[in-house]
């Protein structure tokens, strides 16, 4: 237990360091991007206007209420004072809006999006690997090979490709949006039933680009495990092979459970390109436009998020493995 301590308090260290580090670069970077994001603002807001004085007042004011006429270091120290009671601001090009608002308002859509992506992706993969390592024929020669190929195309170009085919030529599925644009989102059935039609695009581009890198790794570990001496002993014994794949699923499914619980951790970002493609309202929609508008709070925000779960997936599998993973316990010992 003692070794255990020892090994959780270094993780946990290592993990609060990458948190500070990114949460300084999080601030940091979205400022380093050129241009005035007030002037974009002020200029919005006083078009048509002559008065000099009058602009320049408008122009004090914002730049007052988003602090960025004091320096670079108060600025952040602000943001961390903010950040501990759960404040990451005003947006930029949403004001007043905060960020927090727009954040728990886009997220459901991408987890709403990513979570069943994720999870149907990984089922049918590793069944796909199994039945590929095992029965070989048609899943190995033809399945195998195509979904190996589609998961080589990067995920904005399949995007494209599904939206030009389905929506375009075939014109079976709208192309864009989470739902009809002459629509107000309420729990209605014609409502549910619009944000389904444009469901299908973004969740079957993710699932099948998916599929073919869970399925290469079942593959690998299904034809490792038939060839250990287990698999032998009980073709030896006469099993039947619907129990001895089952065996064989439950030893090279254990790495795949990791991969799952990483994907299941970068979900919040996982699928930024594929949401802006389908101008999904996600958190990809809104960190695309928070860049065009040069919005630093949402921009911080949204990377912040997307840190934070990757963070949090990575630790969560430490704590499991330094549990269960006798390497890790006879490596405590020594």
């Amino acid at each position: 237990m003692k070794s255990y301590r020892k090994y959780m308090t270094s993780k946990i260290a290592w993990y609060v360091l990458t948190f500070v580090v990114a949460v300084f670069l999080n601030f940091l970077l979205p400022r380093l991007i050129p241009g005035n994001p007030v002037s974009t603002i002020v200029s919005k807001i006083t078009s048509g206007m002559a008065d000099t004085n009058s602009i320049k007042r408008v122009y004090e004011t914002f730049e007052k209420e988003f602090g960025l006429n004091k320096p670079i270091w108060d600025q952040f120290m602000i943001y961390v004072s903010n950040l501990f009671h759960g404040n990451m601001g005003t947006s930029f090009g949403q004001y007043p809006r905060k960020v927090t608002d727009i954040l728990a308002s886009s997220i459901v859509w991408t987890i709403g999006l990513q979570l069943p992506a994720i999870i149907v992706s990984w089922i049918l993969g590793n069944v796909l690997g199994v039945l590929a390592a095992y029965i070989k024929k048609g899943f190995d020669r033809i399945l195998f090979p195509v979904f190996l190929f589609i998961s080589c195309i990067p995920s904005f170009g399949f995007a494209i490709v599904m939206v030009w085919l389905f929506a375009v030529a075939l014109k079976i599925a709208p192309a864009s949006g989470g739902y009809a644009f002459d629509m107000i989102p309420s729990p209605t059935f014609s409502f549910f039933l619009s944000v389904l039609q444009h469901y299908q695009l973004p969740f079957w581009s993710i699932v099948l680009v998916g599929i073919g890198g869970q399925s290469l790794g079942m593959r690998e570990m299904s034809i490792y495990e038939l060839n250990a001496d287990y698999v032998k002993y009980c073709r030896l014994l006469g099993l039947r092979d619907s129990k001895i794949v089952k065996y064989v699923f439950k030893n090279a499914v254990l790495p795949q459970i990791t991969g799952l619980a990483l994907s299941l951790g970068t979900m919040v970002g996982g699928a930024l390109i594929t949401e802006i493609v389908f101008s999904y309202p996600g958190l990809g929609s809104v960190l695309f436009n928070a860049i065009a508008a040069q919005d630093f709070p949402l921009i911080s925000g949204c990377t912040l998020l997307i840190t934070t779960g990757v963070l949090v997936a990575n630790f969560l599998i430490d704590i499991a493995y330094g549990l269960i993973d006798p390497r890790i316990k006879v490596a405590q010992r020594e």
